[in-house]
């Protein structure tokens, strides 16, 4: 496996980002991992070291003012799940200019809010995108801005504050301001590519309930668009609960259940 980091720019701002693929071949399909909120590249760097084993070149990156401690420049006061998508977009196309890569093909994993941005940005995209991978997608965002309660921000929905402590964080306005009115579920299923959503049954920071909404409005829209003529062909839609597991797959037993099911997910692509 070749590794190797590098920088690429969404306007003036630099993303910090780790690059992994095959020692051998010439053109690789892309696969792009997000990771979770106040996290950086160092935990969903196993992801893409997992992906580039399968053959593709797997790119992770800090997103911009999302990490406690990260490489990436940008505030967090600044950032917003918005912000974020655009910060994923940047390193889309950073990953299709390279002369290893293969264009036309991309996957894209997102972990946790880096989930929610990951299935936003495939809705988007659309076409551009054949597979997506959701690991407890934090699909709750704008239920939990509009309920004033974000993790450990604590506010007055009705009265963002400009600034507001998340932990060891410091948040702006944008952030739950941006989601306020946003319903991922009227969204996402304008994505009908391929799906796989793996989710802890244990998991008390995003209820596994999100996820299972989530795998019903794929499926729903999947089947909506072939009969209508939309799609030729039903996509691969599975959902996987991992019994016991957690927010983050932090014991080995799940995060071994998690990659056999990415690893099923793909071998059936």
């Amino acid at each position: 496996m070749m590794h190797r980091e590098f920088t690429c720019q969404r306007g003036q701002i630099r993303l910090r980002s780790s690059a992994f693929r095959p020692a051998e071949g010439e053109r690789f399909p892309i696969a792009v991992v997000s990771h979770e909120f106040m996290a950086n590249r160092l935990f969903t760097m196993r992801y893409a070291k997992l992906l580039a084993s399968l053959g593709y070149a797997a790119f992770c990156f800090d997103f911009s003012g999302g990490c406690i401690v990260g490489g990436s420049q940008g505030k967090t006061t600044e950032m917003t799940v918005f912000t974020e998508m655009e910060d994923l977009k940047a390193v889309i196309r950073y990953a299709k200019s390279q002369p290893y890569t293969d264009p036309d093909r991309l996957l894209l994993m997102g972990c946790s809010q880096g989930g929610l941005v990951t299935a936003l940005t495939a809705a988007e995209l659309g076409g551009q995108v054949e597979a997506i991978i959701l690991f407890y997608p934090a699909l709750s965002i704008p239920d939990d801005a509009r309920k004033g309660s974000m993790i450990l921000a604590k506010f007055d929905p009705k009265h963002i504050p400009e600034t507001m402590r998340c932990g060891p964080i410091k948040l702006g306005k944008g952030y739950a301001a941006s989601v306020m009115e946003l319903d991922p579920f009227s969204v996402i299923p304008a994505y009908r590519g391929d799906v796989l959503i793996v989710h802890g049954g244990a998991d008390n920071l995003v209820d596994i309930s999100y996820s299972k909404r989530a795998y019903d409005a794929y499926r729903t829209s999947a089947e909506t668009a072939l009969k209508a003529g939309e799609i030729t062909a039903m996509p691969q839609i599975v959902f996987h609960k991992i019994e016991g597991a957690g927010h983050i797959f932090t014991h080995p037993n799940h995060n071994r259940d998690a990659v056999k099911a990415v690893t099923a997910f793909l071998d059936n692509r």
